[in-house]
């Protein structure tokens, strides 16, 4: 029985090495990467209307439940799929107001009346743009505008500590 198995051995090795070979050919030259999330290039943005919809409809889905932030991304992604999708544009606006970001929704209104030209929502938008515009001078200066203003006004004289 041991003879007949060495026989066998011997007769085969020929196939063994057209084995190894072939696994050695199939190897991948240069490693593969494991896929992770965070490896995932960013899309590239082209014009898509399509896409744009479906993004218009999944952020009026978030507003109504309540989720502006999540709103906002999907506006943000419609504005990048078809550059002038004015709806897009005023419920950014409309979002970014309910965040609390004045400034945001301030340009994402600007670009609606920008590409709108008649609309009754265009009257509407200018409204929220010049009481934003108020808004935005009645809150205090930030830190760098004060920095601004300080540095033209003149040292304060150095006093003594107690």
């Amino acid at each position: 029985m041991g003879r007949l198995l060495v026989v066998l051995l011997l007769l085969n090795l020929p196939g063994l090495a057209q084995l190894k070979e072939r696994d050695e050919k199939s190897k991948p030259a240069a490693p593969l990467v494991e896929e992770d999330e965070d490896i995932v290039a960013p899309p590239e943005y082209v014009f898509n209307p399509i896409q744009a919809q479906k993004d218009l409809r999944i952020g009026d889905f978030y507003a109504r439940k309540g989720n502006h932030r999540a709103a906002v991304g999907r506006y943000l992604e419609a504005t990048k799929w078809n550059p002038s999708f004015t709806e897009a544009y005023w419920k950014l606006g409309r979002s970014r107001e309910k965040l609390n970001q004045p400034a945001e929704a301030l340009e994402a209104y600007r670009k609606y009346v920008e590409l709108e030209s008649d609309s009754k929502l265009v009257r509407e938008a200018r409204k929220r743009i010049s009481e934003l515009e108020a808004q935005q001078e009645k809150l205090p200066l930030t830190h760098e505008a004060s920095k601004e203003k300080d540095a033209g006004a003149p040292p304060a004289a150095d006093k003594p500590h107690r």
